[in-house]
């Protein structure tokens, strides 16, 4: 399956809309879904995406859209789960990971920090994998851009930046 996997697009707060650069990335990424990891911060966000693909997206510390704290999927047998990070104490590997494992997914995407992270960690027994696709529109000390995720027999993360 291939997910479209972005956060902290901020439109209307801090971005006037999403950059048709995005619009036109994702479309020729052919997602099947987006994940949204919130800070939506505007209903537009979501119509423009939903365009593209079906969208699931949770609420972010500045998102009044009734949207979910946490959502969580299963695409080829492995499970995702969506959180915008700002509901734990700390957004180090260790929190992180113990939030994979008390949610019991293999994939644990987040934001919140509107930079690019990548990783796994094992913890009693179990590898869990972490990802924060960064922000396409407000980046910090980062690239602008989203991730394009593959599930199947591997996870396959591929990073791509907008300009």
């Amino acid at each position: 399956m291939r997910i479209a996997v972005l956060s902290d697009t901020h439109v209307g707060d801090k971005a006037r809309a999403l950059p048709p650069v995005l619009i036109e990335k994702m479309h020729n990424a052919e997602p099947e879904l987006i994940l949204h990891a919130g800070d939506v911060t505007a209903p537009i966000v979501l119509e423009t995406l939903e365009e593209i693909a079906p969208v699931l997206a949770v609420r972010g510390n500045v998102d009044y859209l009734g949207l979910p704290e946490e959502e969580k999927i299963e695409a080829d047998q492995i499970r995702i789960g969506v959180i915008h990070g700002h509901q734990l104490l700390s957004l180090n590997a260790q929190f992180l990971t113990l939030k994979a494992l008390d949610m019991d997914v293999d994939l644990l995407v987040f934001g919140h920090t509107h930079r690019f992270y990548f990783d796994s960690f094992s913890l009693y027994g179990k590898r869990v994998y972490l990802l924060n696709p960064g922000s396409p529109t407000f980046p910090r000390w980062d690239d602008a851009g989203f991730v394009l995720l593959r599930t199947g027999e591997e996870l396959l993360v591929e990073r791509i930046k907008l300009w």
